[in-house]
Formats: C-alpha cells, structure tokens, sequence
C-alpha cells in the first residue's frame, strides 16, 4: 500500500503512542493536517499561537511524563515557537516538533514562508534533522523521540519539506528499536565512584543533598526518598526540583539559591560535603561562585556530563541516570556506619529559627503570599500549580508545599513570561481529573491571554490565580534595591478589566479587593469543575521577594524582610546563641 510522506509521519506519531499534538496550520503542513483529519487516534489542540502550542506541549511533558508534540509551519510558524522550545530546551524537557518547510527545489531561495528552521533552532534544542526525502520519515520520527526521551531529555526538531508529504512510497515497518552509533547516553554509573561516594557521604560532619531537576525528570523521587530517610541528612531543592522529596517533611530545608530559604543557603555554605542530585549549579543556586561552598567537597551526579565540573569542580562525578545511582548508593549505604551530625542539625534548626518566610501583614491590602498559603489551604496541596515568570513565581515556589514531583511546573532556566497559563492547559489536557492552577501576574498573562480561547473550544478548566499588583513585580524589586527607585518602564497603567475579559471568551471572572473575600473566591473557583475561572487579586504593589541573595553575594550574605541590612552568618552561628 502507498501512502504520501504525511500519512506515513501520522502513522509513526500513532506507533510511538501520541495521544495529543498542539499546533497551528499554514500552507506547509497542510497535507499533515489533512492526514490528521482522516484519523481518531491523536487529537489536535489548535492553539492561538504557536508560542502556546510549544509551551502547552511543554506542560504536558512535565506533567505526564511523556514527550510532548508540536506541529508548525514554515516561516512565522517555527520562528513564533523558538521561545517555547528555548523554554523546554534549558528545562530539560522531552518535545518533538515538526515543522513544515517549503518545498525542497525552493530552499534558498527565499520562497514565500521561508526561514532556516534548522540554523535558528540549532542553539536551542538537544538535536535537529531537516528530511530530505520520503524514505528518511520513519527513521526520523524514530530516532527524535530516542534521542528526546533519553539521557538527559530535551526539544527535537524535524524539519520537513512540503514536497516529502506529498510524494508516496510503500508503507515500511515502523522500526521497533533504533541504534545510533553517534548517540550512546550513559545509563549506568562507575561502581568505583559510587564507591568513592558512598565513604565521603558516611564520613562527613555537615552534610547537605542539593536535588534539582532531574530528580523530577528522571522519575528518581521514590528512591531520593529513600536515600535521604537512610541518611538523616537535610535536603534543600531547586525551584525545578522542587516536589521530588516533600516539602512538609522534617529533613526538608526548603528551596535554595537567590529567593531561597536562609537555612538552606546557611546550610549549603557551612557544609563539609554536597551531593549534588541531578542539579546542574546554575548561577541563581551558586551566587557568587569564589564564595560558593567554601569547605565542601563535591558529589555530582548527572546524566548529563557536560554538566560535570561546568560551574562547580566535583570532587566525585557520578555520570550515570539519578534513579540508578541513587538506588546503588542505598545499596552500598545500608549498612554502613555514618557520622553523628547532631551538632550540624542543632545548628540548622538554629538557622530555621530566623523564620525567614515570615512577612508582615498590612490591613486594607491583600499581600501575595497569603494568597498562596490560602490556595495552599483550599486546594490541601495537592494541585497542579503552573506559574509565570516574576515574584509571584517566587512566592508559589516558597509558600505552597508541594510533596509530590510533577506538581510544579515552570519555566526555570529560560524564565519566560507567558508560560504559565498554555502551560496549565497541557497540564490539564495530560491530567483531566486533577485541579490545575496557573499562579501569573498581569503582565506575565496578557503574554499569551489568546489561549483562553483555546481553553474554551477544548474545554480545559484551568484555575487562574492573578497576583495583580499593578507592576512588573520583579523587575520594580530591582529598581527599589539596586536603581535608586528609578522604576522605569515597570509600571502597568493600562490594565484590562480581567474579569470583562475573562468573560469575554466565555469563562467565568472574579475580582477580590479585600482579603476578606479572598477564601470564598479560590473556594468557589475551585468548585467550578467544568469551567475556566479567572481570579483576580489586587496586590499589596510594594511586596518584595525576601529572602534574597544581591546580585554577587554569598549564600551567608542574605536579605531578610523586614531588615535594612543583610543577615551575617555570625548573627546566627551556633557558637553565638
């Protein structure tokens, strides 16, 4: 049986288990979408641009598990989805998108919609492939979701020709497995460094687990559970780890870095040894690199080697998934015997008496942390929480609790405006039955505001928490601390009516001024199963993020609320209390 080049790229889509597909259509992909209208098996989600499509994909990747889907077309097309994909990109994300070219006699030529899909998208993906002919599909689609889905996982575009999918040829075998002499990701790790791990870990005094992101990717939360309760040690996460090992839990120490709690950025500078747990030591975790740590020996594991000794030397390097190395750890942990750290716990609960989440309450103004330690309290915590970008990122990250991976979901590397709210649509097109929240802020939202249509045709019934404060919230933060108040261009004096608007394209809108009304309004939002509901909270406009990290300072070094001058380490040492 003959089929044209589309008809055999949807049938390879089916073999690989797609279910969904975000996109947007255009002259190029025409023919794919004419294959995807005579089938059942994949749904199509037509978004309203395709920044959303990525960004939606984005969140359903997060929240399943499974790679998400894109298709584009040519031109505009690919070029409108960059973001999203630089997004998933620095996240680690699993995606392919497929996107349309204009016929191959026409490259370079500068047809009408022609971009250099594969020269623009280089940077920002973990591989790309332009076809070249209709023999090369299957193979393609095969070989982007292997190298997607594995090692440390990201974007993967497939660029495709108009006339590909139009041309036919026999129907071929989908390939089963594929092997890629190019390709070949670490999966297990040196015994020997395991070895080697495992005695600084039981010998150390001051000991701390730093968990990020791949903890969460690499589906290692059960065994980091196990880990860290075998070991006794404290555990702070990154903002992408965060969920890996619960927030609630004793051994937690809360997020680390700029707007990280002070117990554990006290923690992390004091160590004697960090075990690094799928964490890449990013600039917003380290601070100031020549002040970072100074005492610590480093163990870090990764399944990504160019990570390894990129910004932090690691005494140990572990190269090897988090979810097998943890699990050898355990093995060669069990039974040995570790160091008494009592004194190091004495003095972290010493630091965790700073209470540095703590923040004043101011009648008449609703301040933006209460409004999460509310929907905290409504949802009992166990919503899917998608955010923007900004303070009310920050506070999400800080005062709702998450004890379970694949609950929060950001954009942590890139820190794009505009992702939260496509990105609660995937989330909720991957999860129908859970309660998905988009915490945003006015000016993250009207970004990408266009999906609410989106979410009406496709009846996904998001909740969304706007932390209206009238500002660029971070962006003013900065200004205040380090501009001398010069608040340029972070004002937003043209606002929308949000709840109008919401209403609008259909969805229900509810406006709370007073903090009275705060509770009944997340309360009745959430009731509302089957409807899209917009919340829209006046803010206190002069809260600031505390803690806080300045731009190069120590861990030691942090700004506290309610202080006009940075917290010294000396002010909280053990030997000082």
């Amino acid at each position: 049986m003959k089929l044209n080049g589309a008809e055999i790229l949807i049938n390879c889509l089916k073999k690989e288990g797609v279910k969904h597909i975000f996109g947007y259509p255009g002259g190029a992909v025409l023919h794919i979408y004419d294959a995807l209208e005579v089938q059942e098996d994949i749904t199509h989600i037509l978004v309203r641009h395709e920044q959303g499509a990525a960004h939606a994909a984005d969140g359903y990747a997060r929240t399943s598990g499974k790679p998400g889907v894109v298709l584009v077309t040519s031109g505009p097309g690919i070029t409108n989805a960059v973001t999203g994909i630089a997004t998933a990109n620095m996240d680690s994300i699993p995606m392919v998108v497929i996107s349309g070219q204009v016929p191959s006699p026409l490259i370079g030529n500068d047809a009408f919609q022609e971009v250099d899909a594969v020269g623009i998208t280089r940077s920002c993906v973990k591989h790309n492939f332009l076809i070249k002919d209709i023999s090369e599909v299957a193979i393609t689609v095969k070989k982007a979701f292997h190298i997607a889905t594995t090692g440390r996982p990201g974007p993967v575009v497939i660029d495709i020709p108009k006339d590909v999918t139009i041309n036919q040829m026999e129907l071929e075998e989908y390939p089963e497995t594929i092997k890629m002499r190019s390709y070949k990701p670490t999966t297990k790790a040196s015994n020997r460094q395991i070895k080697k791990a495992a005695e600084l870990i039981a010998n150390s005094q001051r000991p701390i687990l730093y968990s990020g992101g791949g903890s969460v990717i690499g589906n290692a939360s059960k065994e980091l559970r196990e880990f860290t309760r075998l070991l006794g040690f404290p555990i702070t996460q990154t903002l992408m780890g965060l969920g890996a090992y619960p927030g609630t839990d004793e051994l937690s120490i809360g997020m680390l870095g700029m707007h990280g709690t002070y117990e554990a950025n006290m923690a992390m500078h004091d160590s004697d040894c960090v075990v690094a747990i799928g964490a890449r030591f990013d600039d917003r975790i380290t601070g100031n690199l020549e002040k970072f740590c100074p005492s610590a020996k480093f163990i870090h594991i990764d399944i990504d080697p160019s990570q390894i000794s990129k910004n932090v030397v690691a005494d140990i390097p572990i190269v090897g998934q988090t979810k097998q190395v943890l699990q050898a750890l355990i093995e060669e942990l069990k039974d040995a015997k570790l160091a008494d750290i009592s004194k190091w716990w004495s003095q972290i609960n010493t630091w965790r008496g700073v209470d540095s989440l703590a923040y004043k309450k101011k009648s008449g103004v609703i301040k933006p942390q209460t409004v999460i330690e509310m929907l905290y309290e409504v949802t009992k915590g166990e919503a899917i929480v998608t955010s923007d970008v900004g303070q009310h990122q920050m506070w999400a990250a800080q005062y709702y609790l998450f004890d379970e991976p694949r609950r929060w979901i950001n954009s942590g590397g890139l820190g794009t405006m505009g992702f939260g709210l496509p990105a609660a649509m995937g989330a909720k097109i991957a999860m129908p039955d859970r309660d998905v929240v988009c915490v945003t802020g006015e000016g993250s939202i009207q970004m990408m505001l266009q999906e609410l249509s989106t979410m009406l045709q496709y009846n996904t019934p998001v909740k969304i928490v706007n932390l209206n404060n009238r500002y660029l919230g971070m962006v003013r933060q900065w200004q205040e601390f380090f501009y001398e108040k010069r608040y340029a261009m972070s004002y937003m004096d043209a606002l929308p009516d949000f709840v109008k608007l919401a209403e609008s394209y259909g969805h229900l809108g509810i406006l709370v001024e007073n903090e009275k009304d705060l509770k009944p309004a997340l309360i009745e939002a959430l009731k509302q199963k089957d409807r899209t509901v917009f919340v829209d909270v006046i803010t206190d406009p002069n809260e600031n993020v505390f803690p806080m990290i300045p731009a190069g300072g120590a861990h030691c070094d942090m700004l506290l609320s309610g202080r006009d001058e940075m917290v010294s380490k000396d002010e909280t040492d053990l030997n000082a209390v």
